[in-house]
């Protein structure tokens, strides 16, 4: 986050609120992350076997998975094993010291561990809980399970990805689990601490990626609940219909990106690279296919570079695709500082992606499992005796 001026606010606008985070894998931490970056105190609380299963997940640093640094950064760890009564009892009693506990279990989950949120929020006035699930905690598939393919499946999403006449395209990221969890997520329980300071009562919030997914398709559903039927997909205007807006491969092996939708736009392109002008290259049609040909054929005339120089000469909406390992050394990402790097555990540094909202000026790296439950507990009021004898009963670690 940044204000009009390019400065970042002096005052991070989440400082002094707590979240206790009990997800794993995607959705959950990339939420608890965003929060992390705009000033929250973030505890990661994982039970003693597996804990979160993202730490398995390859590429390795050290004997942890990179992305679990990367999503876990910024994040104190507790361990705490709620399948045991001792642990529910400890976790009610912690969650007087937190405003908001963010969650991902399968609907139901957290009520037959005694944790019902609803009997959480009676408990502890004005606590926020949070949950993601795949389908909501209502409905015929709230205990379904799934992954961000399925939601985005059911949700229509796959329903406008990939060319006409060809299987729907796998996404190469996770719009399900990030924008459709994680980001809903994070709006949800911000609208919440909004309505808390009003009033100050707590909530509880119903995150479904599958909606959430297909809330970003809200563009493309608008065009096919307005005559029920809609072009094929792959056809239409941003879904590859169009050559002006499209992906090309240059002379080198590059790609880049043609996003020339708007006449003038599509004029300076045209012109300057020989082509005609027409503005009837901005209509969906039969006649898109020759055109697609020819930028096909002129895109394979030029290196990458030597198209990159060109949409620095001429305001024409044409960029490179990058490669993920080009995107540190970017001059745009470079003079934004969105990239920064941290320690790893085998020594050695990994860059981060700072969130775009981020106002956190200092960094910690992940922590290991249970690294700080000493001192989340004792934030929490339990003296060191008691938690001695919590560890010593395998409750925490």
């Amino acid at each position: 986050m940044r204000t009009d001026t390019g400065v970042r606010p002096p005052r991070s606008p989440l400082e002094g609120v707590r979240v206790l985070d009990l997800t794993r894998l995607l959705p959950g931490p990339v939420a608890s992350l965003i929060l992390a970056d705009l000033g929250a105190r973030v505890d990661k609380l994982e039970d003693p076997h597996p804990g979160d299963y993202l730490r398995a997940w390859p590429p390795f640093r050290g004997d942890t998975s990179g992305t679990y640094l990367a999503l876990n950064r910024d994040k104190r760890s507790v361990v705490v094993d709620l399948k045991k009564p001792a642990g529910q009892a400890l976790l009610r009693r912690m969650l007087a010291s937190y405003d908001v506990l963010l969650e991902g279990f399968r609907p139901g989950v957290l009520a037959r561990l005694g944790l019902a949120p609803e009997a959480l929020v009676t408990e502890h006035l004005g606590l926020i809980v949070c949950s993601i699930s795949g389908y909501g905690q209502t409905g015929p598939l709230a205990q379904r399970a799934g992954h961000d393919l399925n939601y985005l499946a059911r949700a229509g999403v796959l329903g406008v990805t990939g060319p006409e006449g060809a299987p729907p395209a796998v996404p190469g990221v996770q719009m399900a689990d990030v924008a459709g969890g994680g980001l809903w997520a994070v709006l949800a329980i911000l609208g919440a601490l909004v309505e808390r300071a009003r009033t100050g009562r707590g909530a509880v919030l119903d995150t479904a990626m599958c909606e959430g997914a297909m809330a970003l398709a809200s563009f493309a559903l608008g065009a096919y609940f307005t005559d029920g039927v809609g072009l094929p997909r792959g056809a239409s205007t941003l879904d590859g219909g169009l050559g002006l807006y499209n992906t090309y491969r240059t002379r080198d092996g590059g790609y880049v990106a043609l996003g020339a939708l708007e006449p003038k736009f599509w004029a300076a392109f045209a012109q300057h690279a020989g082509l005609d002008p027409s503005l009837e290259a901005v209509l969906p049609g039969p006649h898109q296919q020759a055109l697609k040909e020819k930028l096909t054929a002129l895109f394979a005339e030029r290196t990458r570079a030597e198209w990159e120089a060109f949409a620095a000469a001429h305001d024409c909406c044409l960029e490179p695709v990058l490669a993920p390992s080009e995107l540190a050394e970017d001059p745009q990402h470079k003079a934004r500082g969105v990239f920064f790097p941290l320690p790893t555990p085998d020594g050695g540094t990994m860059l981060h992606l700072r969130t775009p909202t981020a106002t956190r000026e200092a960094h910690s790296p992940a922590r290991d499992a249970g690294a700080d439950t000493d001192a989340v507990l004792a934030d929490a009021g339990l003296t060191p005796d008691e938690i001695a004898a919590l560890r010593s009963a395998y409750v925490v670690r």
